[in-house]
């Protein structure tokens, strides 16, 4: 789902600078409807319709923000220009503020798409900081975009999850989800590298990758949030290709366990695939996938992320790129 990195003690007192709490970058008794989420999608609100394709805002990627962030003397000091979508999007170029250290990380960039104006550009690189000249630091960092919002700045290393507000409040039901994409894939053996120690080789093929889940969600009395899958699509790009426009990929919906393309990359979250959510109290929590709901559910959020490694926090390839464009859902 979304790619993030938490580096946990750093060395001697410089633990606090854990440059991966900013490198974030990847779901009873008295139930009751959620009343709070960053976004409510529904077919007026979307930017534009064509025929039975409802646009997610802003997923056509024309319209960028900017927000400027100086960065601490004590890692080199740099200004940063922290490029983002918007609402409903969130990314991986984020900023934290830890024990007073600021630090960015940019992994998601403003591109081109012949013909069709602007694009997210979702890159896997090494963010490097030098503390005080000597020390070297390194964190594998993937691109990320997804439906939700980030807590900024991030001011402490506990959770990274918790800092990601995963999805948006939806009542339809696509057939299939429609985007343009290139894909860049490095091919061999994929690295992990989370810190000041030589990044280690782990086996198997970085990926990119799109996931969706449609979750009917609700929120107890004590302010859990648990959910239900209502609808399933993950996607993942395994090889280099140029521009591919309106392509689309089916939902699944249901308890899918038993089709013959199930694979534990469409499972319920758990552990570290759990997704977080705010609930009505305030407060970020994980949202519990319980189980799967009926075929004919109606959902009441929608989950979906693109990112340019699959592997999870640290893993991954450098130089593996995904374009994305036109993001939209078909009925």
């Amino acid at each position: 789902m979304l790619h993030h990195m938490i580096q946990q003690n750093i060395f001697m007192n410089i633990k606090s600078i854990t440059l991966g709490a900013l490198l974030l970058i990847a779901g009873t008794t008295n139930m009751k409807a959620i009343p709070y989420s960053p976004e409510y999608l529904l077919a007026e609100d979307a930017e534009a319709q064509e025929g039975n394709m409802q646009f997610i805002p802003k997923g056509n990627f024309e319209t960028w923000t900017s927000k400027t962030i100086k960065e601490s003397g004590i890692i080199g000091g740099a200004t940063v220009h922290l490029m983002n979508i918007g609402a409903p999007w969130a990314s991986s170029n984020v900023w934290a503020k830890v024990s007073g250290v600021t630090k960015t990380n940019t992994s998601v960039y403003r591109d081109s798409h012949p013909g069709h104006g602007s694009c997210a550009k979702l890159y896997t690189h090494i963010v490097e900081a030098k503390v005080l000249g000597i020390i070297n630091i390194k964190v594998l960092a993937a691109g990320s975009i997804y439906l939700g919002n980030t807590i900024q700045p991030i001011t402490d290393t506990k959770n990274p999850m918790a800092k990601l507000n995963a999805g948006i409040r939806f009542t339809k039901r696509p057939r299939a989800i429609v985007f343009d994409y290139k894909a860049h894939i490095v091919k061999g053996n994929r690295i992990r590298q989370n810190g000041i120690a030589k990044g280690s080789s782990v086996a198997g093929q970085d990926m990119a990758d799109c996931i969706l889940y449609l979750q009917k969600r609700w929120e107890d009395a004590r302010g859990n949030i648990y959910a239900k899958r209502v609808g399933t699509m993950v996607h993942r790009f395994s090889s280099s290709t140029g521009w591919k426009n309106n392509q689309s990929f089916a939902i699944q919906y249901g308890d899918i366990r038993g089709k013959s393309f199930y694979s534990s990359a469409w499972a319920l979250t758990s552990g570290a695939t759990t997704k977080y959510a705010r609930n009505s109290k305030g407060r970020m929590v994980p949202v519990k996938e319980v189980g799967w709901a009926a075929a004919n559910e109606t959902p009441t959020h929608i989950v979906l992320q693109f990112d340019s490694s699959h592997g999870g926090a640290y893993v991954g390839t450098v130089g593996n790129t995904l374009w994305i464009d036109n993001v939209r859902l078909a009925y």
